[in-house]
């Protein structure tokens, strides 16, 4: 796992402040059900790579022997995540083209061509409340909504530039937002991390209001880069393709409105 930036352990702390003792909640939709789904099985190296391009995120079990405790934890966790691709291989193939030596459970993210592994040691401790967390904390897609585990992904991603669309998943204009948000996100792919934070939800006031904005002036992007903690707010937002790409080019060319409008405010107060 990457080491935290120090001057960014305030803004994961502040983002971590929900998190329960015990790990977040199972995923489940809205009537409590889960959509049936069940392991594919990945006979070789094509298949394993066609599987895991066509996921935003792909949990693999890399198994050499399928007696172990760990492939029937890896089966039981299948229908509490939905938004999760499960496959099983047990090709030696293609566990030497991941780079598999033994038993191994890995996650592919889309997001940042990523492949993080559940390392020896872990797979003879793994439970099922230590499986869970490793793909609660890791599952990160195209727009991964914020809550208290997901960020530790997000900061643990090798992707330092996030961008964060401040909206109440409940206004009239979310879905049409999200449609464009998430075409913008696949524009940035690979650079810049699309994160949703819900502002209907209370305890998201604390993200809000560190990017120094007001519910009035929500929805909003703010755009962060975890290295340094330079950011940029645009209030407001009527959120479009075109909108969310020029803000994302703007920070990526070191071109900051919000620095601008302050410095034009000076020049005017000088000019007075």
């Amino acid at each position: 796992m990457e080491a935290t930036p120090p001057r960014c352990l305030f803004l994961l702390c502040l983002f971590m402040s929900k998190l329960s003792p015990d790990g977040a909640e199972s995923q489940e939709s809205s009537d409590g059900s889960h959509a049936l789904q069940e392991p594919v099985w990945l006979t070789d190296v094509p298949e394993a790579m066609e599987f895991i391009a066509a996921a935003e995120v792909a949990l693999i079990g890399f198994f050499q022997d399928l007696e172990i405790p760990a492939v029937s934890l890896f089966h039981d966790v299948v229908q509490k995540y939905p938004g999760v691709a499960f496959g099983i291989s047990t090709d030696s193939q293609v566990l030497a083209h991941y780079n598999i030596t033994g038993n191994t459970i890995s996650l592919f993210r889309l997001v940042d061509n990523e492949q993080l592994d559940l390392q020896s040691e872990a797979m003879e401790n793994i439970d099922a409340n230590k499986l869970s967390r490793f793909i609660e904390i890791n599952s990160l897609h195209l727009v991964t909504e914020y809550n208290p585990v997901t960020v530790i992904g997000l900061f643990n991603s090798k992707i330092k530039i996030h961008l964060l669309l401040m909206m109440n998943k409940a206004s009239p204009e979310y879905e049409e937002s999200m449609r464009s948000y998430q075409k913008a996100a696949k524009l940035f792919r690979g650079k810049v991390l699309f994160i949703l934070v819900d502002s209907g939800i209370k305890g998201n006031g604390k993200v809000i209001s560190f990017f120094k904005l007001k519910t009035s002036e929500l929805p909003a992007l703010a755009i962060y880069r975890t290295l340094d903690e330079e950011w940029d707010t645009l209030p407001k937002a009527e959120v479009s393709l075109e909108l969310v790409q020029n803000f994302c080019d703007g920070f990526l060319k070191g071109k900051w409105p919000r620095e601008n409008e302050e410095s034009e405010e000076k020049t005017q107060k000088v000019e007075l």
